[in-house]
């Protein structure tokens, strides 16, 4: 049993990572040079505005500040664990993760509701849309989960999590770092590797090239014209 186990964690944190970043790649710029105008996020504002923006506002301000606190622990463990030694410190980056984490997580699943709800826009969600939402939806109720249940996270994340990251990038994975990792948090990065495999067949590809300006900038009123319509 024990020696099945390790085959799997080796297929889900030594293999599947590398398939999704290879997958990532290759079919990110294949699709660019192919068809470059599929690089948008196919915003369905126009058939409803008031809970697409209610929405995908939270999910949006929420998801960068949490992918930049891992992309920050990535890169900066020792800085972050220097940060946490002070627990006045601890406690408010600890608070501010989770609450930038339900922020994201209550703004998806507003936009996830509008879906189903709204006829029109029920219309225009293909089935790699929901099983996108499906996977974020994963990822995030996961994370939120995950500090809840496993506190300290910001520490545990930069001596436990970063190192594991460190050795898929030297092409030498430590799978003996995961092994031990409850299976909520093996969840939430298997997870991970899913989002990033399938990201170049979604509509996130619109991340690559735009930069999500709409955050911060005026109201725009946009008008469509049919093939036949004139001025």
């Amino acid at each position: 049993m024990a020696q099945l186990l390790n085959y799997v964690d080796t297929a889900l944190f030594a293999l599947a990572p590398y398939v999704a970043m290879f997958t990532f790649f290759l079919v990110s710029i294949q699709r660019y040079r192919a068809q470059t105008f599929s690089f948008s996020s196919l915003s369905s504002q126009l058939l409803e505005n008031k809970r697409h923006f209610w929405a995908l506002v939270p999910f949006h301000y929420g998801i960068l500040v949490v992918l930049a606190g891992h992309l920050v622990a990535f890169l900066i463990p020792r800085s972050i664990l220097l940060w946490n030694s002070h627990p006045l410190r601890l406690y408010v980056l600890e608070i501010s993760a989770l609450a930038f984490g339900i922020l994201s997580l209550v703004g998806l699943i507003a936009a996830v509701a509008r879906r189903l709800s709204n006829s029109k826009v029920r219309k225009v969600t293909s089935p790699v849309d929901a099983v996108l939402y499906f996977l974020l939806l994963v990822q995030l109720a996961s994370g939120v989960a995950i500090a809840i249940l496993y506190p300290w996270g910001t520490s545990w994340f930069a001596t436990s999590m970063t190192p594991y990251l460190w050795s898929l990038v030297k092409f030498s994975p430590d799978v003996t770092l995961m092994a031990a990792a409850p299976h909520l948090v093996k969840l939430h990065v298997f997870n991970a590797f899913v989002v990033i495999g399938l990201f170049p067949f979604t509509r996130l590809v619109h991340i690559l090239v735009v930069p999500n300006p709409y955050l911060w900038r005026k109201p725009q009123v946009v008008r469509w014209y049919g093939l036949g319509a004139r001025g």
